[in-house]
């Protein structure tokens, strides 16, 4: 019943120092956000997710919690769920019990970059869910995403997480359009993202009073550091977090806090940082029901069902192929 599949490319560390050297060769400086999250970056989200300041992650459980059987329901009681960045799978049970529920879950296709955990999850779930197949996807799923498996009796393509924020407008419309590609008539496309809302909530969310946002931001420095011999001093960096109203969406960066050279051996770079220079590591774009109709419509998309939490701080989106 559980079938992984593994396509990393084969030299991770050689796109990492391309990523990295061109992101330090631009104005202003950046580095990609997926570099965040090692074991200690992973480590540092999750409590990130249980911070009183930050919102989206509870916002999303409550959607899930309460509406899941109304999601199957107006998605067409797809047989197949495909979870791209899948994980533990903690809030995407909520999706499983309601499809079997409804009589119609066959397959779920964890597509994640890790391994381990794609294994230790594809184990549990066909235990909790008997006649379960599962047909995991080791990859990162923005280089692979022609890999998801076609499916009889429909498809719900789950992309959780507001994790489509982090892609700039150009890119995403092409993975939304790479995916309303792959897409057929009865397949639907689950996308969770954050709503727009005052600046003061949005901004204490990414840099709660703990610091523990502060410090995950400054955790791909110690990525570099050990990666690519690096010689970032993180404590000679500090973490901005502002929200940029006329983009809608939160910048994440890191400032300089003195003029400095930072030593890369691994790539036999250096590389000069004023006193103030920025560099950014991350944004996390904020949609309204209307915004996201036109990102959809660039894609090839439509809005087919849209469900929110309470306080509608949060949106789990229904789409379909125009």
């Amino acid at each position: 019943m559980i079938a992984i599949e593994v396509h990393l490319d084969a030299d991770t560390a050689a796109t990492m120092a391309r990523d990295v050297r061109d992101g330090l060769c631009t104005e202003p400086k950046e580095l990609a956000p997926k570099y965040f999250y090692d074991e200690r970056g992973s480590q540092l989200f999750e409590q990130i997710t249980e911070l009183p300041e930050y919102y989206p992650t509870r916002a999303e459980r409550a959607i899930l919690a309460e509406r899941s059987e109304e999601i199957v329901a107006t998605a067409g009681a797809p047989q197949s769920l495909i979870e791209l960045g899948s994980g533990s799978a903690a809030k995407t049970r909520h999706l499983l019990s309601a499809m079997r529920d409804a009589g119609c879950l066959r397959t779920y296709v964890p597509v994640d970059i890790s391994e381990e955990i794609t294994h230790e999850t594809a184990k549990l779930l066909v235990d909790e869910y008997p006649g379960l197949a599962i047909r995991g996807l080791v990859c990162d799923f923005e280089h692979h995403l022609e890999r998801i498996p076609d499916g009889a009796g429909g498809r719900l393509i789950a992309f959780l997480g507001g994790t489509i924020g982090n892609l700039f407008p150009e890119p995403r419309r092409d993975f939304l359009a790479r995916l309303a590609s792959l897409m057929g008539p009865d397949d639907r496309l689950l996308l969770g993202t954050d709503l727009v809302k005052g600046s003061d909530r949005l901004e204490a969310a990414y840099d709660d009073a703990s610091g523990v946002t502060a410090e995950f931001n400054k955790n791909v420095l110690s990525v570099l550091n050990r990666e690519l011999g690096a010689d970032f001093d993180l404590d000679a960096f500090a973490h901005v977090a502002r929200y940029d109203a006329e983009e809608a969406r939160m910048d994440i960066r890191l400032r300089s806090l003195a003029a400095q050279t930072v030593r890369l051996d691994g790539l036999d770079l250096s590389v000069e940082f004023a006193e103030g220079e920025e560099m950014r590591t991350e944004i996390s774009s904020k949609f309204t029901y209307e915004k996201l109709a036109r990102v959809y419509g660039e894609a090839g998309l439509t809005i087919s069902g849209w469900f929110t939490d309470a306080d509608c701080d949060y949106a789990l989106s229904l789409a379909r192929v125009a």
